[in-house]
């Protein structure tokens, strides 16, 4: 009986000595997992990055674009080049492919909230990317908000609280100032309550605020750009005869916001500096510099009483010195000369150009100014939640004044760009420089499910010319192999553009 009892007791203490050899070997109790928390305080789609008290939200898009009888990008067929001359060898349509990611970032702090986004697109364009799938890529916007600041790449502080929101399509659509893609800028806005607010801002010329300034004791490029400038494209800075090489100081602007549940009210006011031409070989009688300047002024009008969701927004801005706060676009026309449109063959062909420009100077003379305006108007019906109409319009127009008129005149007349290869001259002419659009167009988007949007989009344009007479283009130089008298006249434009997008 003992020796059972001693083999029992023996076997108990084993085990509990292999038990408690077991759990010194398990592992200690792990923590909670500690989930991604909802970041209520900025609306929805933030939350809270593990570990810290910064808020976090990630969105971005997709968008297939087609345009018929324009550029992939939406710009109309006005810019020169075989589109504008109509040439066999246009683009019928144009197709792009964009792709978009954005990240905004906020945290609260002492001195309000500190925030970061950015915003980046790759596009695949037809015409522009490589048949390996080469893409063009952009940072639309990326800036630091803090105590009031704004610094980095954002919307221009001269525009509307409404400037990404307008119910258009088409990049073409002139509309007064544009920065689609930001402007660099260090600013500061004070708020004063009840929705009032006010900003002072530095912003970078470049590219959206320089138009150039034409030295016309030079060369400098006739309509559709002649042989140097094939296909009519004109970067920063590289239209010959553009003197406006450099920028020596950032754009004040100014703006006085008002913002209520009714909609909006803004006035805002840039100033711009001009210059010419320094130390080159056409630096006989440089003018100085001197300032340009811009105002604006626009309200929106929301829920209206024709249905929920209907809008009515209106701007106008005057310019001098200053043309690109006018004539906007996301389409760069530093140094001007981009407007060209021909039609018709033979005797029949007529054609409309202009340019756009800061201001014009001759070796010897200040610089004169150019004069820009226009005003745009914008209407959007939702007939339910799910499909939406606008109709919208726009009036642009510039002129260069008795001095900066007849400077150019006397240029392409006496055909001064005749050391241009493959150019041509005025003839015959009477009327002025001064160039004006009209345009109007109608989208009409449909939603089907919450972040799919369907729109077509529709928009005619009249190039109005105030030139009379002929244009004796050359051998080349538009769209025939052989010289051509063009009989100078308004243009009309046609387009139609298509898009799908997906938000998330």
């Amino acid at each position: 009986m003992n020796t059972i009892k001693s083999l029992i007791l023996g076997s108990a203490a084993g085990l509990l000595a292999m038990g408690g050899a077991q759990a010194a070997d398990l592992p200690m109790k792990a923590k909670a997992v500690e989930y991604v928390k909802i970041c209520s305080l900025y609306g929805a789609g933030f939350y809270y990055i593990p570990g810290t008290d910064t808020c976090i939200k990630l969105g971005g898009a997709i968008r297939l674009e087609t345009t018929l009888n324009g550029q992939a990008s939406g710009n109309g067929n006005w810019y020169g080049g075989a589109n504008g001359s109509q040439s066999f060898n246009q683009d019928w349509y144009g197709t792009r492919a964009r792709f978009n990611l954005n990240v905004d970032t906020r945290t609260a702090t002492e001195y309000g909230v500190l925030r970061t986004y950015g915003d980046m697109k790759v596009d695949f364009t037809r015409g522009t990317s490589s048949i390996a799938g080469g893409t063009i890529a952009e940072v639309d916007y990326a800036f630091i908000q803090f105590a009031g600041f704004t610094m980095g790449k954002s919307v221009s502080m001269f525009d509307p609280q409404w400037a990404l929101s307008k119910p258009t399509i088409s990049s073409g659509f002139q509309a007064g100032s544009n920065n689609a893609t930001g402007i660099s800028q260090f600013a500061y806005t004070a708020s004063f309550g009840n929705g009032v607010s006010a900003t002072i801002s530095l912003e970078d010329a470049q590219p959206y605020r320089t138009a150039g300034v034409v030295n016309t004791s030079s060369a400098f490029v006739a309509p559709f750009g002649g042989s140097t400038l094939t296909g009519g494209a004109y970067g920063i800075n590289n239209f010959l005869g553009n003197a406006s090489t450099g920028d020596h100081v950032p754009d004040v602007v100014g703006n006085l916001r008002l913002d209520q549940a009714w909609g909006s009210a803004f006035v805002s006011a840039a100033a711009h500096e001009v210059h010419g031409t320094y130390y080159t070989n056409a630096d006989s009688g440089r003018p100085s510099s001197t300032y340009g300047y811009a105002v604006s002024g626009g309200f929106e009008l929301k829920n209206l009483p024709t249905g929920a969701g209907d809008s009515f927004k209106l701007e106008a801005t005057y310019a001098k010195g200053a043309a690109k706060y006018v004539w906007g676009g996301t389409q760069d026309s530093s140094g001007a000369g981009r407007y060209a449109r021909a039609s018709g063959n033979g005797a029949g062909s007529s054609m409309a150009f202009g340019y756009v420009l800061d201001g014009v100077y001759s070796n010897g003379t200040g610089i004169d100014l150019s004069t820009a305006w226009d005003i745009s108007a914008y209407y959007e019906h939702y007939w339910n939640p799910n499909w939406r109409t606008s109709l919208y319009g726009n009036y642009s127009t510039i002129s260069y004044g008795s001095a900066g008129n007849a400077a150019l005149m006397q240029a392409l007349t006496n055909g001064s760009t005749a050391n241009i290869t493959g150019v041509g001259s005025l003839a015959a002419t009477g009327g002025d420089m001064k160039f004006s659009s009209y345009q109007v167009g109608t989208k009409t988007a449909w939603t089907p499910v919450k972040n799919l949007t369907l729109s077509a989009d529709f928009l005619y344009t009249r190039l109005d010319t105030n030139l009379t007479g002929t244009y004796n283009a050359a051998a080349g130089q538009v769209s025939s192999s052989s010289a051509r008298a063009y009989t100078l006249g308004d243009q009309n434009v046609y387009q139609l553009q298509l898009q799908a997008q997906r938000s998330f």
